[in-house]
């Protein structure tokens, strides 16, 4: 339930602000697969790592029994496999006769290691949970998908934020697991730079509260955790939409007071940090030529996270085989980082490229 809430919190990884979720067209089903003694790239072992889902839809399997109609949409950090059910993604794709018509695909949510119903540090385990990475994340995702759901195969592979960056190293890890791979809203580089040291000023003024005690917190560090809402805050805005929502001082005021009352409450600090801090090791650069899926890559033009101006996307895609990189330009309708799950903004160049990655 943490986890949940706290997906419409972490607005610069996930869908900030995101409006409640959706009635969708087709009842989604949850379920859990538990994967037996996981073990992490750090050495550690889970014995049991619960791994929960959201589907829509159902599997439909060719003459030699593969599936051929599996969608994944991976979330980003902080979320749920659920956001994908609020207003601005389901009411646009997810209805029928939509790009993503549960009646045709089957579409599967998974909760990330650390988020949502899965298995996370506020289990019970707190800083004693295993320090996961995006490639655990991605491993425990290629498990639940073949030995859970019994999926070998996806017709397209969609994230967001973390979920974007997943998709690289999905790309790179099981290059011919994914028809076609949409990641919106991340760069394939090292987390170095800006990106680096806002989630670095996160995480040390939760560790660096007295509240911590190094993990073992009986209350949480409420003063980290306001401090590190601050820098999440600032980091999903967009200037022009802020502007628009907020014309006043009394009104930006009124946000910032609003935002906390909200949000505050439900945070667990360890989540978080393991949340924030899995991004770590991740820098799928060196092995882009790997990728031979086609790709469809789209990020914002008023992407705190992942700033144009660098130029590095640019650079990158030219290396991708079969890589189309898309830069919104910025309009009263993006979304700043967040833009990555109002569809309205790119569903018809999703449209295209599923169309012409048809088999």
């Amino acid at each position: 339930m943490l986890m949940r809430r706290l997906s419409l919190v972490i607005a610069a990884l996930a869908a900030f602000a995101a409006p409640a979720a959706a009635a969708p067209a087709v009842a989604p089903k949850e379920g859990d697969f538990v994967v037996r003694d996981f073990k992490f790239r750090t050495g550690e072992v889970l014995p049991e790592l619960r791994l929960h889902y959201t589907t829509l839809g159902e599997p439909r399997r060719d003459a030699s029994g593969r599936v051929t109609n599996a969608v994944m949409l991976l979330h980003g950090t902080g979320g749920t496999g659920r956001q994908f059910l609020s207003p601005q993604f389901a009411d646009e794709l997810l209805v029928p006769g939509g790009l993503l018509d549960p009646a045709k695909y089957y579409v599967i949510l998974p909760d990330g290691i650390g988020h949502g119903k899965s298995s996370k540090p506020s289990d019970g385990l707190q800083a004693r949970f295993p320090q996961y990475d995006y490639d655990d994340m991605v491993a425990a995702q290629h498990l639940l998908l073949t030995q859970g759901l019994k999926v070998d195969g996806l017709r397209l592979l969609l994230g967001t934020s973390m979920g974007c960056m997943h998709g690289f190293v999905w790309g790179e890890t099981y290059p011919d697991f994914a028809v076609a791979m949409a990641p919106f809203a991340c760069l394939p580089n090292e987390i170095a730079g800006r990106n680096r040291m806002w989630r670095k000023l996160l995480i040390d003024a939760i560790t660096k509260d007295p509240a911590w005690k190094g993990g073992t917190y009986v209350e949480q560090p409420k003063e980290g955790l306001r401090t590190a809402l601050g820098l999440l805050m600032v980091a999903g805005l967009s200037p022009l939409p802020a502007q628009i929502a907020s014309p006043t001082r009394e009104a930006a005021d009124k946000a910032v007071d609003d935002y906390f009352a909200a949000r505050l409450p439900p945070l667990d600090a360890n989540d978080l940090i393991y949340a924030v801090g899995a991004s770590r090791t991740y820098d799928p650069s060196p092995k882009l030529e790997s990728i031979t899926a086609p790709v469809l890559w789209i990020n914002s033009a008023d992407d705190f996270i992942n700033p144009p101006e660098l130029g590095i996307a640019e650079a990158q895609a030219k290396r991708l085989k079969n890589g189309t990189f898309v830069l919104l330009p910025i309009s009263e309708k993006t979304r700043g980082h967040g833009s990555h799950t109002w569809a309205v903004l790119w569903k018809d160049r999703l449209a295209a490229f599923l169309k012409a990655t048809e088999r």
